[in-house]
């Protein structure tokens, strides 16, 4: 069972991806032991689901801490990544294409 956050995340994130969030694959955020959530981007439509225990192409591993600072705008995805806020695992191409979904979930 997922917490609240991860609860409160998913839903979040369901709106901003809708239909299509043009990911073309899978991208999973881990949170370490709070939880994670996987976006789903090859399933039509798109969906959000907690992700325990699911695979995906492109992992995202950061603190919940550091991925709110990230959806309100506050910290670039680059910019943590450089500073070692978050670590990238498979498909690059799919991180990078976080930052508008993060941006349309900011409204």
């Amino acid at each position: 069972m997922s917490s609240e956050q991860i609860q409160q995340i998913v839903s979040q994130m369901s709106s901003a991806v809708g239909e299509n969030s043009g990911l073309g694959g899978t991208l999973k955020f881990d949170f370490g032991d709070v939880g994670s959530v996987l976006i789903d981007g090859k399933s039509v439509p798109n969906t959000v689901t907690d992700g325990e225990g699911k695979s995906a192409d492109c992992t995202i591993s950061v603190s919940l801490e550091t991925f709110e600072k990230m959806a309100k705008g506050e910290l670039d995805g680059t910019s943590a990544f450089m500073q070692g806020k978050l670590r990238v695992a498979g498909d690059m191409g799919l991180a990078m294409k976080v930052g508008p979904i993060l941006a349309k979930a900011r409204g």
